[in-house]
C-alpha cells in the first residue's frame, strides 16, 4: 500500500541532487547547443505528495522548458541536444545515460550510500510555451524504426482551474484534506489493479473532491 514519504531529511538530499543535475543540463544545453532553457520540479515532488508502495523507488518528475533556440519546429534537433546535455549532466555526477521514452527521458535508479537505502530515479519532459503561455510537451513517436521515428509537440492539457481549486483550498488552510484524499485515491486504484490512472489524474480528483466538499468543510 502507498504511504507518504516521512523521511525529510531524505527528501531534501533527493530534492538537491536532482536540482543540481538540472541545473548543469541547462548549463550545457546553451554551452554546447546555444539552447536556453529553465526547469521546474512537478507533479507529487512539487506538491509535497510524495508515496512509496512498501519500499519500491521514488521518482521526481521535472520540466525542462525550452525558451530559446534557433528553430522550435527542429523537434528532432531539440530532443537529441536535451538528450546528450542530460547525459553528460549525469555523467558528471556519476550516473549512467538515461533511456529516451515516448514522453521523457528517464534515468536509473540510484541510492545514497549512507543513509534512507530507498531508491530513487528522475523523469524529464522536455516542454514550451505558444504565444498563448499555452504549454506543448515534447513526443518521441517510435516506430521500431529509427529513421521513421516522429518528433513534435502535443499541446499538453490546460490546468488554470485546477490551479484556482489549489489556491482557494490552500487558502483556506484544508490541503491536509486534499493529501489524504489523493492517498485514499492512490490506494483504491492499487487494490483494483488499476494502471490507467497515473498520479496527476489522481491528484485531480483529490483537488476536486475536496473543493466540490467544501461546503462542509469544518
Amino acid at each position: 500500500m502507498f504511504d507518504y514519504v516521512k523521511d525529510k531529511e531524505f527528501l531534501s538530499r533527493v530534492r538537491n541532487l536532482c536540482g543540481e543535475i538540472m541545473q548543469d543540463l541547462c548549463h550545457y544545453l546553451k554551452e554546447d547547443y546555444d539552447i536556453g532553457a529553465v526547469f521546474y520540479l512537478v507533479g507529487s515532488g512539487a506538491k509535497n505528495l510524495i508515496v512509496q508502495n512498501a519500499s519500491l523507488p521514488i521518482d521526481l518528475d521535472y520540466d525542462l522548458e525550452i525558451v530559446r533556440c534557433e528553430d522550435f519546429e527542429d523537434c528532432g534537433f531539440i530532443k537529441e541536444c536535451a538528450r546528450k546535455a542530460f547525459n553528460k549532466a549525469l555523467d558528471e555526477h556519476g550516473w549512467g545515460d538515461s533511456d529516451d521514452s515516448t514522453s521523457s527521458l528517464t534515468t536509473e535508479k540510484r541510492h545514497f550510500v549512507k543513509g534512507n537505502p530507498t531508491e530513487f530515479s528522475m523523469d524529464v519532459c522536455i516542454v514550451c510555451r505558444d504565444k498563448r503561455k499555452h504549454f506543448h510537451r515534447f513526443i518521441h513517436k517510435k516506430t521500431g524504426f529509427t529513421y521513421r521515428d516522429e518528433y513534435y509537440w502535443n499541446e499538453a492539457p490546460h490546468s488554470a482551474e485546477i490551479q484556482k481549486k489549489t489556491k482557494y483550498i490552500k487558502k483556506r488552510g484544508k490541503w491536509q484534506f486534499v493529501r489524504m484524499q489523493y492517498l485514499d485515491i492512490k490506494n483504491r486504484y492499487l487494490r483494483q489493479n488499476d494502471h490507467d490512472h497515473p498520479s496527476f489524474i489522481c491528484y485531480i480528483e483529490a483537488v476536486n473532491n475536496v473543493y466540490n466538499a467544501r461546503m462542509s468543510w469544518r
